[in-house]
């Protein structure tokens, strides 16, 4: 009989795992159909947010939240006589993400860069990118933090946001950097594959390696809570 238990304890084990594995291929897959109509982009381009007129979101653009609340607010404001684009909305709760992405390509390896002020958040503060974007609750993000003055790549999977593990470090919750302040710092990231490489101020910062989500998706920008933040030049290449 005990025999019998054990044998039997183990296929239910592998009708488990099997099951497991069928329903992650089963989302993954629709992930895929979601983007499967908008072309791949084949050549470099930079949002230039000064060419976009004021006082409302960029043509193109889609606007979504992550989490707690629905409120999110972004736009292109006039800033030291330039334009840019800002997420001004300021009171949010703490689990809630602000997402802005392009909805005119997708992209799967890539070099990424943008200016990044952040101005105000008592919660929270900064922001950065979203890549392989499929909907509100799928895609990666790394953002830079004025008040905690530390870089964090995570994967935000089913609505859930967990930080990813650093090349050599391990789970060390992203890396803390020289003091960020109020004004503009750029923010760059490369992906290749599943290899992701943060750069600060032109500085490399750390690796990470993540096999989540793999196929092409869309890019965008993020903040986090009630941070207000400032983005511009932000510039998309294809890897060659």
């Amino acid at each position: 009989m005990k025999t019998l238990s054990i044998i039997t304890l183990s296929i239910m084990l592998l009708i488990s795992c099997t099951q497991s594995t069928a329903n992650k291929t089963a989302n993954n897959n629709k992930l895929v159909v979601a983007n499967k109509n908008i072309p791949t982009l084949k050549s470099d381009t930079t949002f230039e947010f000064n060419n976009y007129p004021s006082g409302r979101i960029p043509k193109g653009w889609s606007q979504f939240v992550t989490g707690r609340g629905n409120t999110t607010d972004w736009k292109i404001i006039e800033d030291n006589d330039i334009n840019v684009l800002a997420q001004l909305s300021d009171d949010n709760p703490n689990y809630h993400f602000n997402v802005v992405v392009f909805d005119g390509f997708i992209i799967k390896n890539t070099e990424l860069s943008v200016k990044m002020k952040g101005v105000n958040g008592r919660m929270d503060q900064g922001g950065g990118f979203v890549w392989r974007f499929f909907d509100k609750d799928n895609y990666y993000v790394v953002r830079a933090n004025p008040l905690e003055d530390n870089v964090v790549l995570y994967k935000v999977e089913n609505g859930k946001r967990t930080d990813l593990p650093l090349i050599g470090k391990g789970r060390t919750y992203g890396t803390d950097v020289e003091k960020l302040g109020n004004d503009w710092n750029e923010l760059k990231l490369k992906v290749a594959n599943n290899l992701f490489t943060v750069y600060l101020n032109n500085k490399q910062i750390f690796q990470v390696a993540d096999d989540t989500f793999t196929e092409a998706g869309k890019i965008g920008l993020w903040t986090k809570a009630d941070a207000v933040t400032y983005f511009n030049e932000y510039s998309i290449k294809v890897s060659r």
